[in-house]
Formats: structure tokens, sequence, C-alpha cells
């Protein structure tokens, strides 16, 4: 048995070409096309497991021909927009959508996507039936969970936004594990805690500042390099394992084949729109 994960969009919050942008990197991509243009950081595990819900979530459905009302549960890595777009929820229910014999959606976060969460439908809920379409669960860092098509779901501790506990997912199903680990910057200790030891097949990281060191908020590759080397010394990972780079600012100006390069040159695949992957 295998794994699946399907990078839907690979693009920092502004996306590239980012919104309202005129810079000479965001008109590079549009002239160029194809893998350069980049929509806001969203994946997909076997066709039924999200990760975040950004604003071009739609688009990403429609694009990549997926049956979006048969996604049984969305993983929320951390409250901002480009990550948590809680308003497209009140469409999961009547009037907006008729909806037979399909699952009822269990969204996971931490307390602060919750709370925004209850938000917007206290604003916004004009519904008949939301309740019975979604049913959010709050967690917690290092409490571990099983997700309905049996996906065991650990959280860990990212490095980001400092207001509020970011999370990185450890997702393991059929003896295989994928690390979901964006937005961080270095990990914490106890995030490096809960992973020694563990088998991990695929790791997804952030390489938001692409050739940039930064290791605070985001990470480059300098900071990649130095995660992988850390995951071989805890036994995390083996020469089998895929490496992949994604979540990319257009400030940091290069294109998909030029990053690509420099990834290839350390053993790392550029995740790209649409791409997909088995482990």
């Amino acid at each position: 048995m295998y794994m699946k994960i399907q990078y839907l969009g690979t693009a920092a919050a502004e996306g590239i070409p980012a919104v309202f942008c005129d810079c000479r990197t965001c008109r590079k991509a549009v002239e160029l096309g194809g893998k350069n243009i980049r929509t806001r950081s969203q994946a997909l595990i076997d066709d039924m497991l999200l990760v975040d819900l950004p604003p071009d979530s739609y688009y990403h459905f429609i694009h990549n021909n997926i049956h979006s009302a048969a996604i049984a549960a969305l993983l929320v890595t951390h409250s901002h927009q480009d990550h948590f777009y809680p308003a497209e929820f009140i469409l999961r229910a009547e009037p907006y959508a008729h909806m037979h014999h399909v699952p009822v959606l269990s969204v996971y976060g931490n307390a602060k996507v919750h709370a925004l969460y209850k938000v917007e439908l206290a604003l916004q809920d004009d519904s008949l039936n939301l309740n019975s379409r979604v049913c959010f669960h709050e967690i917690k860092e290092f409490e571990t969970f099983v997700t309905p098509g049996r996906y065991v779901v650990t959280p860990l501790l990212a490095n980001h936004d400092k207001t509020e506990n970011c999370l990185l997912y450890l997702i393991e199903k059929n003896g295989k594990t994928i690390f979901y680990s964006n937005d961080t910057g270095v990990y914490p200790e106890t995030t490096w805690e809960c992973l020694k030891g563990r088998h991990i097949d695929l790791v997804s990281f952030d390489c938001t500042c692409m050739m940039k060191k930064d290791g605070a908020n985001h990470m480059g590759l300098p900071d990649n390099i130095e995660m992988k080397e850390r995951l071989y010394r805890e036994g995390c990972v083996d020469d089998n394992t895929k490496f992949i780079i994604t979540h990319f600012s257009h400030n940091y100006h290069l294109m998909h084949d030029e990053l690509d390069a420099q990834g290839q040159r350390y053993g790392f695949i550029t995740a790209y729109d649409g791409m997909s992957l088995e482990v």
C-alpha cells in the first residue's frame, strides 16, 4: 500500500504572481507561465485528507478535478488567511450545497483556528444544516488522533507566529509516514524530541525564502539542508525518503527551473501546483 500527496498550491500568502504586485519577478512568472504560477499552499492526501483551506481552494478543486464533497477530513496548520479561510464552510450546507451520501467534514485545528471558525459562523451562518456537515475538533500539539479514513495524525509544534501554537503534522497510514512542515522556521526542540527515531517516508519543507536563510519564522534552502541533516542524525529518514520544498514567496525572485536546479543539488524535489507523489 502507498500514500499519495498532491500539492494543490505551493506559494506563500501573496501567491506568485502576488496579488496586486507589479514587481519584475511577478511579471516574469506571468510571462513564463506553467510551473511559475503558484497559488496559496494546500495539499491533499489520498484524495480524502486535506491540509489547509486557503482562499484558492475552490480553484484547486475545479482545476484538479477533485470531488470536494467527498473529502472527509481537514487539517489546519494555523489561523493565517492563506491557510484558513473559514467563510467557505458556510457553502457546505443548504441552501448552497445539496449533498447526499457524503461524509461529515471533520476539521482539526488549534484554539485560535477554532475561535476564528466560531466567529465566522456567528457573522455569516445563514445555512440550514451546517452542524450536520462540518464538525470541528480542537487539537493540541503532541496529542495524536485518528481521522476518518484511519489516518493517525500527530500535531507537532511549529516555529512561526508566536501568538498561537502553529502546527506541523505527522500523518501515518499503512506503514507510511508523511511529515508536512510548513509554515515554520527551525523546529523547536520539543518537536525534535517527538520526531526522534520515527521513520518518515516523505518530508515536506517550508522554503518560503528560497535561497536565503531564515529559521526564525520560515525557512529557505539553507535551513532545509540543516533540517534534513538533523533528520538523518535523529534516525528519522534514509536514502529512500523523499524531500520536498514548497511554500515559496515572490520576494526571493527565482523562477521554478532556477529553484529546482538549486534544490536538486541537495536532493530536494521542488513542488509545483498540481504535483503528485506516492510513497
